[in-house]
């Protein structure tokens, strides 16, 4: 997802158009390299030899490897083409000869293609069209569930459609709006332990509203809460699934903006030591903007306990970096190199420390050598951490329960508003 807004950023700041296409029965144009034998299907049994078999030509689908089938026989036709896979995201494909810059995205049968050339790209089309059975969907409007919404400014992305959807499904399309996703009180182990009645019915919830976390931060955090307790929910965790809900109720519309700006990248780093008082284990949460854009961002509950605040940022810190070396790659692969480090804004003074200086004492020799390979890219000029106050730590609202004044600032800050704003 963090390739599409990228691709869809690059495509804004350049002005191009992006075309989408849907390939119909994408699975059956693979080609098998096995021997492979099936029944024969109901309906088309062969009365005189019913128990003979059928040798497949062709990818079906059901087989284990139509999928890799289909995106071998892909793959094969864009190389030929002219086409290189991407070495940052291997489902995005590039084109660039004769000042002639493609770049196409691949999901499964979903298909996302933008450049400078308008004719080369509807010769690509045409030449798709004679391989394979594909449909010209036109200007990108829907892809992936995203609607992708073209306003004066750029465009926004925006997943209203499903939000509703969800509300419908949930039953609280006419519940009550709140605020925040979350309670500042939510912290405390006060409530009952009482176990939820229907657990299906908490999972399938869970599991519809990581989706919509796609276009939408601001729920990434109230999410990873709802997904941590998926096993044995209790009455208070589906309490608090439901209030998640009716935020969303108030803020359905609600979306990220892609518009024109000095296309840098800067990352905001944050952790939250010890948060979960059920077992002490931190919250890591970053999130990088590319010039005024949101386009990436990650919320998790870390593996191990950290011993210490520094420790926990520390860890945040390196998951952060690892992000950012990533987008770093693809951008420049997009033909946007970034000439000066990426910042990232930290508000831990120890972990920047640590960072810059990873000496090895009685309080650093346990956590892992693997951290410590942000001196290496501090050193290379990848990456710069910054120190930052902790009233400007973006990254507060994917770690952190918060107050609705703190909430709605970060919010804000994030880009995420509404769809007419």
């Amino acid at each position: 997802m963090a390739t599409i807004r990228t691709l869809l950023t690059i495509a804004v700041n350049r002005n191009w158009d992006t075309i989408q296409l849907d390939v119909s029965n994408a699975f059956l144009h693979g080609d098998i390299s096995e021997d492979l034998y099936m029944q024969q299907p109901q309906g088309f049994i062969d009365i005189n030899n019913p128990k003979l078999v059928c040798k497949l030509n062709k990818s079906l689908y059901g087989l284990k490897q139509a999928p890799r089938n289909w995106f071998e026989k892909f793959t094969g036709f864009l190389q030929n083409y002219g086409f290189r896979s991407s070495h940052s995201d291997s489902s995005l494909f590039l084109y660039n000869f004769n000042n002639i810059q493609i770049f196409l995205l691949l999901y499964v049968d979903d298909i996302l293609v933008t450049g400078n050339n308008t004719a080369a790209i509807q010769t690509l089309i045409s030449a798709l069209h004679s391989q394979f059975t594909l449909k010209n969907l036109g200007p990108t409007s829907l892809f992936l569930g995203i609607q992708v919404i073209r306003q004066a400014t750029g465009l926004f992305l925006t997943q209203q459609h499903y939000a509703e959807k969800l509300l419908n499904e949930s039953g609280l399309l006419d519940s009550k709006q709140t605020s925040t996703p979350t309670t500042p009180k939510s912290n405390a182990q006060t409530m009952q332990n009482q176990p939820f009645e229907d657990p299906p019915l908490y999972r399938r919830l869970a599991g519809l509203l990581q989706y919509l976390s796609i276009t939408r931060p601001d729920i990434a955090f109230a999410i990873n809460q709802a997904c941590q307790h998926m096993h044995q929910p209790t009455v208070q965790d589906f309490q608090s699934l439901k209030r998640l809900l009716r935020y969303i109720k108030g803020t359905a519309s609600f979306g990220i903006p892609i518009t024109k700006g000095l296309m840098i990248l800067r990352t905001y780093s944050d952790a939250d030591w010890a948060s979960d008082t059920s077992d002490r284990k931190s919250i890591s949460g970053f999130c990088t903007f590319l010039g005024p854009n949101l386009i990436s961002w990650s919320v998790k509950k870390q593996v191990t306990v950290a011993k210490s605040s520094t420790e926990a940022e520390y860890r945040s810190l390196s998951a952060a970096t690892s992000d950012v070396i990533w987008l770093r790659r693809l951008v420049a692969e997009l033909d946007h190199p970034q000439h000066s480090p990426t910042i990232i804004h930290c508000d831990n003074t120890s972990a920047i420390a640590l960072a810059k200086n990873p000496v090895f004492h009685a309080r650093t020799k346990h956590i892992e050598i693997d951290h410590h390979f942000i001196r290496q890219h501090i050193n290379s000029g990848a990456i710069s951490v910054t120190h930052i106050a902790s009233a400007d730590q973006l990254a507060d609202l994917l770690t952190k329960h918060l107050s609705p004044a703190r909430f709605h600032d970060l919010r804000r800050k994030l880009t995420i508003q509404k769809l007419d704003a």
